[in-house]
């Protein structure tokens, strides 16, 4: 689905002694080029980026009320206070409960958990968990990947008593005069606070939590390593909440798919990475982000979060099995939702608003937990931000999410058209609000109104690392780039070019053709097989009225019957 994104194919020309680093660091100058157009210049930065590992994470302690946070809450476990975590509905949200929880158990807390309720509750902490809390006689709430726009529910739980942590990594909205919003609590764990001495500046809520847990864990002379038993779950938010795989977050997701292709710890994990057909496989960001991630998030969109939940905690592998092949069940379900709302969400687009640059659509009976998911697909469609609304059980009040591209920081045009919204919260690129059936319009027409994306902005911008003959790919070349992996946001998998290639022999495979192989014979007279997916059938009526094409690739190596022979995968062609 990409006919109507504008693409212009860039080449990089960053410049450096790429032969000089390739024989410093012992891989093909090719790979030492990608390196350079990532922006690793010094060979500090490169010999971090290729050989950092799980000793070289930053200290907790650096985490801004870390340390204080930490100490509040062992004396509330040592006195056997009531402590309540709040988590959220989306992967991270429940990687990170389930986190917390387990550590917190493990340290003797008398602790339970809430999770809200998408469709009923929305997200983050509300009135009645608070209030729920304060019936059941807990203590302590403690947050995860949610409560940092709570001011309201935080400022009732502090009124009634309660202790309040929050653990979160969403923005931090400000105030007229350009001061942080911040709502009342015992302590705040978030990276993005303005006084925070963390080295990143991104981190997900499972990680923020995470190494919240690796505090705690010194507070109670815990060995120092075993907050590690929770790796998988930081990698695999990370992944799934699209943090940029930079500086540590690339650390902590490359460690953490290892132990995800290794078939995982938790006995939870380990049922769903068979149930999803990953055992024995290299887990990849795709895997996890595609594959794993979307099997969580279907217990929250489609049932309840707590599925996911109890997942992870089950006490054994029968129990865990059957929990996972639910969860796969659920999403399969959630699968074909997606594909009627993103086709109706679509005809909307083609029929009314082909011309705007932000998107508003509306969609009544639109499952409410798909929204995020379709106004994903409408952006990569169009290559435009884009909103999707749906009809809430509140009535006249309409929930939408966003999702957004690059040169359109979602949160702060949200920020702008304030006055006609409820409430919202999120990142740069995806949000969340609610407003009132009637001034959707408004809000369509103030955030194309105030916008100053261009049309240029709006062109999908493919950046071509380097222009690769045939005869310079070998075995040596693909195992080095893969030394470079795992391939995300921040660290985006390297693209090649070649120009006039021959297409022929083509060949329509797969059970819904969605791949279509062929023999692709250079100017120097190498031929190598290549494959492309999509339409397949499309695409090979295509390709045999093209005699030559230029095509952006990235080499691979198939092994099939005991044989290793090079491969092209075509990523797009001209």
């Amino acid at each position: 689905m990409t006919d109507h994104l504008k693409k212009e194919w860039y080449l990089y020309t960053k410049r450096a002694d790429f032969q000089k680093i390739g024989e410093r660091f012992g891989i093909d100058p090719v790979a030492a080029r990608v390196l350079r157009n990532r922006d690793l210049i010094t060979e500090e930065e490169i010999d971090r980026f290729l050989n950092a590992g799980i000793e070289d994470l930053y200290d907790a302690a650096m985490l801004p009320d870390g340390e204080k946070c930490a100490k509040i809450l062992s004396e509330k476990i040592r006195n056997k206070k009531k402590i309540r975590i709040v988590g959220d509905y989306d992967a991270d949200g429940v990687c990170a409960s389930y986190v917390l929880w387990d550590a917190l158990l493990s340290l003797g807390a008398d602790c339970s958990i809430a999770i809200p309720d998408r469709i009923r509750d929305g997200y983050g902490i509300n009135s009645a968990i608070v209030s729920a809390a304060v019936k059941d006689g807990v203590d302590t709430i403690i947050t995860c990947d949610n409560g940092i726009s709570a001011c309201e529910e935080l400022k009732a739980a502090a009124d009634a008593g309660l202790t309040v942590i929050i653990t979160d990594h969403h923005e931090i909205r400000k105030g007229a005069d350009g001061k942080e919003i911040l709502p009342p609590a015992a302590g705040i764990v978030n990276v993005c606070r303005e006084d925070s001495a963390y080295p990143e500046k991104e981190l997900c809520g499972t990680v923020t939590a995470w190494k919240f847990v690796s505090l705690l864990f010194r507070e109670f002379g815990r060995d120092p390593e075993e907050y590690l038993k929770y790796l998988e779950f930081a990698a695999l938010a990370t992944i799934c909440d699209c943090i940029d795989l930079k500086g540590e977050n690339r650390i902590i997701a490359k460690e953490g798919l290892r132990v995800l292709s290794a078939g995982g710890v938790n006995t939870g994990m380990k049922a769903l990475i068979r149930c999803t057909g990953l055992t024995g496989k290299k887990v990849t960001c795709y895997s996890a982000g595609f594959v794993l991630g979307p099997c969580i998030n279907a217990g929250g969109r489609m049932e309840t979060a707590e599925r996911a939940f109890s997942l992870f905690a089950s006490p054994d592998a029968q129990t865990a099995s059957e929990r996972a092949a639910y969860l796969v069940g659920l999403n399969e379900s959630r699968k074909e939702l997606t594909a009627k709302g993103t086709e109706a969400a679509v005809a909307v687009v083609e029929k009314e608003k082909q011309q705007k640059k932000v998107l508003v659509v509306s969609l009544r009976d639109l499952h409410e937990s798909l929204a995020g998911i379709v106004a994903g697909r409408l952006k990569e469609y169009y290559g435009k931000p884009a909103f999707v609304f749906t009809a809430s059980d509140r009535e006249g009040i309409w929930k939408g999410s966003g999702r957004s591209v690059e040169a359109y920081n979602m949160f702060e045009e949200l920020a702008k058209a304030g006055d006609l919204l409820q409430k919202f919260g999120g990142h740069p690129m995806a949000a969340g609000l609610s407003v009132r059936e009637e001034d959707i319009p408004l809000l369509e027409e103030r955030l194309n109104t105030q916008t100053a994306l261009t049309d240029d902005d709006l062109k999908t911008k493919i950046w071509i690392d380097s222009e690769l003959p045939f005869s310079r790919i070998s075995e040596k070349l693909v195992g080095d780039l893969e030394k470079l992996e795992p391939f995300g946001g921040g660290n985006e998998k390297p693209r090649f070019a070649l120009r006039n290639v021959h297409p022929a022999n083509f060949r329509v495979m797969g059970r819904t053709r969605n791949a279509l192989r062929m023999d692709l014979y250079a100017e120097d007279g190498i031929v190598l097989p290549g494959i492309m997916f999509g339409d397949a059938d499309a695409l090979k009526k295509e390709l045999e009225t093209r005699d030559r094409i230029s095509i952006l690739f990235y080499p691979v190596i198939n092994e099939w019957n005991g044989y290793r022979t090079l491969n092209v995968q075509i990523e797009d062609y001209r």
